[in-house]
């Protein structure tokens, strides 16, 4: 799918105006700590996730603490988080992973990161960008695929068809901050039940007839 050229360029104009440095909600202090949180992360709001990790990253300060800790006690340190259970078994399966083959270090590339448990495409993505502002593909979590449809920037529903249109339309460099700006606007301006009466970008790109 394409769409105008100026179409795409209103949009990512506003996001950029409307959100200049967007960031991550969610609170770490190491690389390790931030693909915990991000994984934790999926069908969970980020203020949930850092109330969780707050005292998480407290009891378990090294490493090793997690590639030795008991399944059934993590998941009941995390047990307040959407499934739990998946998510405890994928992080310390991760953390062993990495231990042997990649000496606690995160991977810097998609292929290596994929192969971690519990991490797919937009957790990588989020990853690389996030962490060391590497651009390999578009982070698509719910934000970005509603908000994507909205702006009549693709017509698909499948996180990699949209993916897809995204990274044909949206220079490369901005591949990671469109997944942040997208999430603060989902969030301040227009959540999953917003009408669009005032939603900023709809109207500028209706002012324009471009929607």
């Amino acid at each position: 799918m394409t769409r105008p050229l100026k179409h795409v360029q209103i949009v990512l104009r506003e996001l950029t105006r409307l959100f200049p440095k967007p960031d991550t909600q969610l609170q770490y202090k190491t690389h390790w700590q931030f693909l915990v949180a991000v994984v934790l992360s999926a069908q969970t709001t980020d203020l949930q996730v850092n109330k969780v990790t707050k005292v998480l990253f407290k009891k378990y300060k090294t490493f090793d603490d997690y590639t030795k800790a008991n399944i059934k006690i993590f998941e009941q340190d995390i047990k307040s988080i959407g499934l739990y259970r998946g998510k405890a078994k994928n992080i310390l399966a991760a953390a062993k992973l990495l231990k042997t083959k990649y000496n606690e270090q995160i991977p810097k590339t998609l292929k290596e990161l994929i192969e971690l448990p519990g991490v797919g495409r937009k957790t990588a993505n989020v990853v690389l960008g996030h962490l060391y502002n590497i651009h390999e593909g578009v982070a698509v979590d719910t934000h970005v695929a509603r908000l994507s449809k909205l702006f009549k920037l693709t017509t698909h529903t499948d996180p990699k068809k949209i993916e897809q249109d995204l990274i044909k339309i949206i220079p490369q460099k901005e591949w990671s901050n469109i997944n942040h700006r997208m999430v603060w606007y989902g969030r301040v301006y227009c959540s999953a039940r917003c009408t669009h009466e005032e939603c900023p970008i709809v109207a500028k790109l209706s002012k324009e007839k471009l929607y």
